[in-house]
């Protein structure tokens, strides 16, 4: 039965005590409905652009049905040789694993001084990290643009690597856990002759293997996604992304079932990640909310 599954939970909103009540039975479908509802929707949009891409113009254009006539898969291998996207693929996979690196260690490193050192004047840079969260990242950027030129670091993967570097939604997520630890342990070290470096690389950073993935979940799903710097950043070099290749499109005379075929191939690699790290994001975002 379909509560049945309800009988041994001992907590959430609805739990095995309250599944005895047909008024939250009713709940509970209602719920399950609306729930489906919105995958069906929010799906939707994923599964139209995968059965559209089978199409050629003309089915595209004059034929209204989502099932296309025949599964042709050599017209998505003619998409993906026609633009290159084994190319812009590798330029999206170095851009990923640097902010991804880029935003382990260094936000890992201020989240280590703010939690376990708490050097002098620690709680004004904590309170400047917590107010920048209120401020959106696109103020920034006109000047960030200007100093990237200043320094001589345009067209190149180091700015991205960079900006990823400076989180404050990362650095909250690792000063949390970070407190978690027992100070026990950080004790003992310093006891032991433990520096500061080697307590935050043989000690914190085994300990946080659970953050430090899904911080890295959400680096690299954001640094593939990511679309305004790269634009800016390598516009006009052979180190464009695939977001930033996506948007190029618009000045060539592609068709539409080709623009479809190539957001398809963009929308593949955060699509498998999700699927295989659903549960990490979720306990990420939930890490994030709750303290304690």
């Amino acid at each position: 039965m379909f509560f049945d599954k309800y009988q041994s939970k001992k907590d959430g909103v609805i739990r095995g005590y309250d599944i005895r009540s047909g008024k939250v039975k009713v709940l509970a479908g209602v719920i399950m409905i609306i729930c489906m509802i919105m995958v069906v929707i929010c799906l939707f949009p994923a599964v139209w652009v995968f059965l559209a891409s089978f199409k050629d113009i003309k089915e595209f254009t004059r034929n209204v049905t989502i099932i296309p006539e025949k599964f042709d898969w050599s017209r998505m291998e003619e998409t993906w040789n026609a633009f290159k996207f084994t190319k812009y693929y590798m330029n999206s996979m170095i851009s990923v694993l640097g902010c991804t690196i880029c935003a382990v260690v260094f936000n890992g490193l201020l989240a280590y001084g703010l939690s376990v050192l708490k050097p002098k004047g620690y709680q004004i840079i904590n309170g400047l990290v917590m107010w920048s969260l209120l401020i959106p990242g696109t103020v920034s950027i006109v000047a960030v643009f200007r100093n990237i030129n200043l320094v001589g670091l345009n067209k190149s993967f180091v700015p991205l690597w960079l900006a990823f570097g400076a989180n404050a939604f990362y650095v909250v997520l690792f000063k949390q856990f970070f407190e978690e630890i027992p100070k026990e342990l950080v004790e003992a070290a310093e006891l032991d002759g433990c520096g500061v470096w080697r307590m935050f690389v043989t000690i914190m950073l085994p300990l946080s293997k659970p953050i430090i993935s899904v911080v890295a979940i959400f680096a690299i799903t954001a640094a593939w996604s990511d679309f305004l710097l790269p634009y800016l950043v390598l516009n006009g070099t052979d180190k464009v992304t695939v977001m930033v290749k996506l948007f190029s499109f618009k000045d060539t005379p592609t068709d539409a079932v080709s623009v479809l075929r190539a957001s398809f191939f963009a929308i593949i690699p955060p699509t498998i990640l999700f699927t295989i790290f659903q549960k990490q994001i979720t306990d990420g975002a939930a890490t994030g909310a709750v303290k304690g």
